[in-house]
Order: C-alpha cells, then sequence, then structure tokens
C-alpha cells in the first residue's frame, strides 16, 4: 500500500528524482533545456507533460528502465521499455547466447545473476563453488551475495571473508540508493551485517582480491570479473550480470583443467531451464 510520501503522479516521480540527484529546479531546467516556470508547473501538475517530454526528463535525471516506465505510465503513457521473463520466449535469443558465453568460459566457473545477485544460470565448473557449503544457502533462490559472505558460504571452503565482498557490497550500496532500489537496499543491510565494522588497514600487496579455493586436488587462486551488457533495451536484461571466476596463476588454472573433468555435466539451474526450453 502507497504511504503518504511515495511519489505517485508524474510530476511527483519528476521532484522525487530531482531532489535524488540533489538538483534544484533551477539546476535540472538548465540540463533539460527547459525554463524553470515550465519545469515547476510540470511537478505540480499545473502543466501536462508530453511523452517526449517526460523521456527526455528520464534521460537527463538518468533513471533506471523501470523507473522511466513507471515515469510513463503515471502519465497515461505507454511505457518505453518492455520488462518481459527471463526463461520466456521473448528472451529466448539471448538465454541461448549468454549460454553459450558461460559454457564458452569453462573450465573457469562462470555464472549469471539478475539485479538482486539471485543465480538464474551456471556452467559446470560453477559447481565447485558450492561444493561443501551450508545446504541451506543453496535452497533456490541461490543468492550469490549470501553465498559469498555468510559464514557457511564461500568462507566455509574457501580462505574467502567477508571483507572480500566488502567492495562489490559498497558499490552496490551507493547503486541502490542512486537506484532507489529499496529491494537491493533490504538485502544489503543483510549482507553488510557479515562485514567487519573496521576500515581495512595496512596497504594492498596486490592488484585484485583474490580467494583460494579448497579442492580436492589443492587449493586453486581465483579472482572474479563482473560483466553487464552494453546497451540493454529491456529491464529484466539491464539488470543482468555475469561474473566469472579466473585462475590467478598457471598452477590453478592446470587444476581447473581437471576439476572440471569431474564436475557435473550441468547446474541443476541450467538442467532445469533446458527442460524448459526443449
Amino acid at each position: 500500500m502507497a504511504t503518504e510520501q511515495e511519489p505517485l503522479t508524474a510530476g511527483e516521480l519528476i521532484r522525487f528524482w530531482r531532489k535524488r540527484r540533489r538538483l534544484s529546479q533551477l539546476g535540472l531546467a538548465l540540463a533539460a533545456h527547459l525554463s524553470t516556470k515550465h519545469l515547476s508547473f510540470v511537478e505540480t501538475g499545473r502543466s501536462r507533460a508530453s511523452r517526449q517530454l517526460l523521456v527526455h526528463l528520464g534521460q537527463v535525471l538518468d533513471l533506471p528502465m523501470g523507473e522511466r516506465n513507471r515515469l510513463l505510465l503515471a502519465a497515461g503513457f505507454a511505457p518505453l521499455y518492455q520488462e518481459r521473463r527471463y526463461d520466456g520466449d521473448f528472451m529466448r535469443p539471448l538465454r541461448e547466447s549468454l549460454r553459450r558465453l558461460l559454457h564458452a568460459h569453462e573450465p573457469n566457473p562462470a555464472l549469471l545473476v539478475d539485479g538482486l545477485w539471485n543465480l538464474i544460470e551456471a556452467n559446470s565448473a560453477a559447481s565447485l563453488l558450492w561444493d561443501g557449503v551450508d545446504p541451506a544457502l543453496l535452497e533456490p533462490p541461490v543468492n550469490i551475495l549470501r553465498l559469498g559472505v555468510h559464514p557457511g558460504g564461500l568462507p566455509a571452503i574457501s580462505s574467502m571473508t567477508a571483507a572480500c565482498s566488502a567492495p562489490l557490497v559498497h558499490r552496490l550500496r551507493r547503486r541502490s540508493r542512486d537506484d532507489a532500489d529499496e529491494a537491493l537496499g533490504t538485502l544489503l543491510d543483510e549482507i553488510e551485517s557479515y562485514l567487519p565494522t573496521e576500515p581495512p588497514d595496512g596497504v594492498a600487496t596486490r592488484p585484485v582480491v583474490s580467494l583460494d579455493l579448497h579442492t580436492r586436488l589443492g587449493d586453486v587462486c581465483l579472482f572474479t570479473v563482473i560483466a553487464t551488457l552494453g546497451a540493454p533495451l529491456e529491464v529484466t536484461a539491464a539488470n543482468l550480470a555475469l561474473e566469472t571466476f579466473l585462475p590467478a596463476d598457471e598452477e590453478s588454472a592446470a587444476r581447473l583443467r581437471e576439476l572440471v573433468t569431474f564436475a557435473p555435466s550441468a547446474s541443476s539451474y541450467m538442467n532445469d531451464r533446458e527442460k524448459e526450453d526443449t
């Protein structure tokens, strides 16, 4: 149920996001090449904004795709971007291409997550990342952020500590504030409870955070790379992220090549989705 403070009209949404971006009416009017009077009338509802103006303001305010749709709907216009299920027919070409990309990363673990870092798909090698973790953390939906900081998650099977995830968590916290993403903010409230309260001391001795994954062949040193789609035109696609765990040295690379031979043919997530597609 909407509260009194929740913006409901197009004008209220514009004012909400203008303040979120720390812009005065004059500042937004100048950036959008509008008169301050016109912008004021739009915010108060005295003037009805055109679809073109709302699209323009959404761009100037750098709104998330979902919020641009919300702004247009509040003014009685059709949304600009589609929002479809990832496992639906509309997303099939993208889904199949991303699945091929996941497989192409083997023997390196790679996984695909949504905007809340819930696991969508993974390649076979990714099973190494949850071999031995608390089974409760593997109940769907599997949350990769939680898996990375919970004592029963990756810290239980590697040298990883909750502090290793701090840079990513802090970036996501900024995103949750910038995008007014309440769901992400709530998740981060839980995730941050696992982080150390004291800031790190000392000087960094390596270029990136890495972890030693404990495997039956010995430790495998990994670091992560996170990629997003370059030019998404759909809300679900805009929130996708692909995380790849790469070997930090040749010994780790060789162990990964040997380990992937004995990995399951695919994760349960992959099997389930392949059955749906057939």
